[in-house]
Order: structure tokens, then sequence, then C-alpha cells
């Protein structure tokens, strides 16, 4: 087998790059470990595992909708069990301490450790959160603690917080203990055996118990997040593997062996009712040809997309309103990139909506605003509750359409009220097999990002700004998709230690032209060669301090531009990894510039197969 291995390994790395070959060979050496020390014998021998993730793909594939044949993993890590506080870090309830249940104190401490945040200051949050608190009270609590604002957790607040001091003052020797410890626990819990490869699982800890917080103003934030425990959880893996051993004195809710998922462990979170997963990590076989084929897809869409637009403009004439609807939302999803939008049970959900439940009371039109014609103006609660607003000018025939959708209807009507996601998704698979709005959008940020790579960049620019053009292109995509993120905790005080530094430098550059000035007067005075060497040094020092000045001051253009926006959403999930490598390598950009480490290991497939002329 390792001859083989060998032969496979010397073909393959012809057609690799350097960081590329160093992976591969990486991978056969750790096939040999484990070869030579006996451990999990015959399952790494696979050759395949020494070529990179494209190569894999060409494997042999099951035909019956299957997604492996063999799975075995050692199930999911729980969270320690809750340690009570110390008896001298007390609760008050009105001015006075009071000793609280286990059960309570648990869930007063998750509300104490976020004093200092923002959501502590949200009504919602607080109303939520004291709801689910008291379901956690004894009955004598109960009667006792009825109001939030007579409530101090401020002891409790700052033995966290002197907590968290004494983390960050650990010793070297105490650090390298704990470093240790997570690594025998990722290497025990972090990797299954798919098929003959050793793949590393994503997030194979179970997540903690705290408070529920949503994005952007959700009407659950603050609710409790409760613990989950071994009979919640479904293992998934194949029946000839050793299956998962639950904790001492516990059972998994199920065992199941579905070979047509992906997911290893999954569970339904109490708030939403949503189901939750363990997956593979993104840097895996399975993860990467998806990521692949997702791509692939939108590529496909850029061929026919005109002859798509072309066909919904002619649908905006049609005699059915429901032909002209369902053409006007296309033109939506494609133009403003806006999500589909589900259908919710009442009350499940938040009321966030998507292009297919707008309702009237989300637009508005304008004839003519802010010297434009035919604006739209939309505002509404998008995907997390994150608000979407925007203006944006229509063609004629769109804004003369939605006048009409608009007749006779109240607030609360839907716009389009002859469509739904489902009659749209399956008009968009007639148009092209895998089509949906998500492909629009795929299609629409990789190319506005490769359009405005081509419009920012030049090719005389340095590493700063060439970066700088790059995060402005991704920019410009998070916007288009909506993402955003509320400013950072610590944006105004790194902004201040960075404009320190720039104020620094300003006066080290100051500093350096009089010391020129002064060296060049010398050396015309004097006309001997040591002082035209001290010029040249005085240059030269000019020269550095003016360019670390720039790289300063472009990073602080950087940061301000982006303190609202989200960009590495669209940087993981809607941008083609190939256009950025294309851009990397043809511009000499370092890779590790635009991607670190885990995103490099997530497009791997991409850094390999990828040259300086892609075009997406």
């Amino acid at each position: 087998c390792m001859t083989s291995l060998n032969l496979k390994l010397s073909s393959s790395l012809a057609v690799l790059g350097k960081e590329s070959q160093k992976r591969a060979g990486g991978e056969v050496e750790m096939v040999r470990h484990n070869r030579d020390n006996n451990k999990n014998a015959g399952l790494f021998c696979n050759v395949c595992l020494c070529l990179p993730l494209f190569l894999r793909w060409e494997e042999e594939k099951c035909t019956d909708g299957s997604k492996w044949r063999f799975l075995e993993h050692k199930g999911p890590v729980f969270p320690p069990p809750y340690e009570p506080l110390p008896d001298r870090v007390r609760f008050h309830y009105d001015g006075k301490a009071m000793k609280l249940s286990p059960g309570a104190e648990e869930v007063a401490t998750f509300y104490a450790k976020m004093l200092d945040h923002e959501y502590t200051t949200k009504d919602i949050f607080r109303k939520n959160f004291f709801k689910d608190w008291r379901k956690e009270m004894t009955s004598e609590e109960k009667s006792k603690i009825t109001e939030l604002k007579k409530c101090d957790f401020t002891e409790m607040h700052e033995y966290f917080k002197a907590q968290s001091e004494a983390r960050k003052q650990m010793s070297k020797e105490e650090k390298q203990k704990i470093k240790e410890e997570n690594e025998r626990i990722l290497q025990e819990y972090g990797y299954c055996v798919m098929d003959n490869h050793r793949e590393r699982i994503g997030n194979f800890r179970i997540e903690p118990p705290g408070l529920f917080r949503g994005r952007g103003d959700h009407p659950k934030m603050g609710k409790l997040k409760r613990r989950i425990r071994p009979e919640d959880i479904i293992i998934n893996c194949s029946k000839d593997s050793v299956h998962p051993k639950a904790p001492p004195g516990t059972r998994w809710k199920e065992v199941r062996h579905d070979n047509k998922v992906t997911w290893l462990v999954s569970w339904t979170e109490k708030i939403q009712g949503s189901i939750k997963y363990i997956m593979l990590n993104p840097s895996s076989r399975i993860k990467g040809e998806k990521d692949w084929q997702k791509y692939e897809t939108a590529r496909r869409l850029k061929k026919i997309v005109e002859r798509i637009r072309a066909q919904y403009r002619e649908d905006w004439r049609s005699k059915e309103m429901r032909i002209r609807q369902r053409a006007v939302a296309l033109y939506f999803i494609d133009k403003l990139a806006l999500r589909a939008g589900n259908e919710k049970d009442e009350g499940e959900t938040a009321d966030t909506v998507g292009c297919c439940s707008l309702r009237v009371e989300h637009i508005r039109l304008h004839p003519q605003m802010d010297g434009q014609d035919y604006v739209v103006e939309l505002d509404f609660p998008g995907k997390d509750s994150i608000r979407y607003y925007n203006k944006v000018s229509v063609e004629k025939r769109v804004f003369k359409n939605l006048q009409l959708f608009l007749e006779n209807k109240q607030a609360k009507d839907d716009l389009f009220d002859r469509l739904n996601t489902s009659i749209l998704n399956k008009h968009l698979q007639e148009l092209m097999d895998g089509l949906t709005a998500k492909v629009f959008r795929t299609y629409n940020a990789s190319i506005t990002l490769q359009q405005q790579l081509k419009e920012l960049t030049s090719s005389d620019d340095n590493i700063p700004e060439k970066i700088l053009s790059y995060n402005r292109a991704n920019r410009a995509v998070a916007v288009l998709c909506n993402h955003q993120r509320a400013p950072p905790k610590t944006f105004e005080k790194s902004m201040h230690n960075l404009q320190t530094k720039i104020d620094e430098k300003k006066k080290q550059l100051s500093a350096a032209k009089k010391e020129l000035k002064a060296a060049k007067a010398d050396a015309k005075t004097l006309r001997d060669e040591k002082s035209k060497r001290v010029v040249e040094t005085k240059k030269k020092a000019v020269q550095r301090i003016s360019e670390q000045l720039m790289k300063l001051e472009v990073q602080a253009t950087d940061r301000e531009e982006n303190k609202q926006i989200a960009l590495g959403t669209s940087k993981l999930n809607y941008l083609d990894p190939r256009i950025s490598v294309a851009w990397c390598k043809k511009l000499g950009v370092p890779i590790e510039k635009i991607y670190n480490k885990t995103q490099r290991e997530k497009f791997a497939w991409a850094i390999d197969m990828t040259d300086e002329d892609f075009e997406f």
C-alpha cells in the first residue's frame, strides 16, 4: 500500500505548488506514523489520503444518494457541570444579601457576566431573562424576588472579572498544561473516520448553557439556553463502527445509521426549536466538494443570467398577475440580492422578512427622490432580525407594477399576495437545474467582487494599498448582501491607540526629515564620502518611516470603513474563493493577508486548483 501511495503521490505533486506539496507530504507522514504505531491499522492506508481535496473528489462515488459507507466517531464533548460560587460572593436583593439555590444561582451568573454589555440595558432582554430565571427559582425565591431592578449582581460580576484577569496572568507552564489538555481532547473527539479518511470534525463541543443573544433586535434575546444533556442527543454513525459511549449513568436519545446525511450528532435547541448539528470541519473532503459545487452552480447561472433577465422583463407585461408578481420578485432577488423568505408558524420565531413575504408596510414608492426617478424605499427586519434599509431606483415598469400590487391593500397585507417561496423556487428550478435565490446571491456577490477588484486595484500599489482595495471590494459585497454588525465594544479604544501610533510616527517622520535636511547641508559643505553615506542612510530612514506611517493610516481607514460591516460572512459563504486566490497570485499578495489559517484550510481546494488567470 505504501508503495502504491508513493507512486500516486509523485504523480499528483507535479500539479501542486510548494505549499500544497508540503501539506500533501505531511499527510503521507501521518499515514506512516499511524501505520508504524499500529494505530487504527488499515484505516489510513487509502492512497488518496495524500492527494489534494479536488483530486480526492475523483474517487468512486455512491450513486444511491448515500454520503458515506463507514462513519466512526467518539460523540460530543459536554461542558463541565456548574460549580457553585464561593460563599464570599453574594447576590443582593433590595439591599440584602441572599443565598440562591444552585439552579437559580447558575442562571443569575449568566446575567452577571454580561452586566457591562449593551444587551443588559435592553428592555426585551431583561424581561425575557427575568421571566426564564423565575422558572428556575424555588417557591421561596419567587416570593421574594419580584423585580429585576432590585437585584444586585455586582459581587458576582466582579468575581468573574477577577477570574478573567487571573486567567490572563497565568504562568507559561499553566497555559501550556491547558493547551496540552485541549490538544488531548481534540485528538480524541475532534476527528472521525469516514470511508478510510481521518476527517477533522468542526464543532465537537456542545455549547454551554447561557442567555440567548440573537442579532439585531431579536424578540427572544435574554431567554435561557438550557443545558444540553445526553438524553437530548441523537448520534449518527455506521452500524459496523464502534458506537460513541454516553457519559456514565446516562444514555443517548437515539443512535442512527443514516448514511444519506453528513452530520454526526444532532439535537433540538429549546428557544427557537431549530435542530443543531455537529458536522465535519469546513476543510473536510465532503465540505470542500460541496463548496466547489455551490460556486460551479453560480458559474452556470452566469452563462444564462441575461436570458433569465430578458424573460422576467418580458413577464412584467404579462396579463396574469401571478406572473407579474413572480417577475418583480425575481428582479428584487437579482438586483438587490434579497433572500427568498421562508414561511414560519405564527409566534414560533422572530418576524423576519424575505422577498416573498414582504408586506405593504415594508415598502414606499417615490416617483422622484434625491434626484432619481422611480425610487423604491425598502425597510424591513431581515435574517436574524437585522434591519434591511435601502433606497433604490428601479425600472419604470417595475415601479408601475408595484403601484398596482399596492392597490386596495392594508399595511399588514402581503405585497406579493399571489406568490410564495414554493412557487418561486419551482419556477427557478424550471429556469435552471439547482437554481435558488441563494444561487443568485452567490452569483451577484462573486461577480461584484471580481468587478470591484478589477476597478479598485492597481499593480503599482504596494501590499497595504492592495489589501485596502480588496477589503473595499469585499465591503461592496457585504453591503449588497446586508451583512451588518454592531461596532465592536473595543472599537473606540483600538482606534484611539492606532491614532496615538500614527501621531508618534508623524513626529518620528518630522524628526527624520530634519535630520536629512541637516545631513544634506553638511554634505554640501564637507563634500566627502562619509557625509554622502550619512545622507543616503537618512534618506532610507525617511522612506522607511513614511512607509510605516502610510501602512498605519491605511489600517485606520480600513477599520473605520469596516466598523459596521461584517466582511467575514460574504467572504466565507458567498464569494468564490478562486477569485481571491487568482487575485493574490496575479498581484503578488500573500494569501495569508486575505485568508487566515482556518480559512486557508477551508479553501485548500481553491488554493490548490487556481491559477492567476481564473475568471468567475
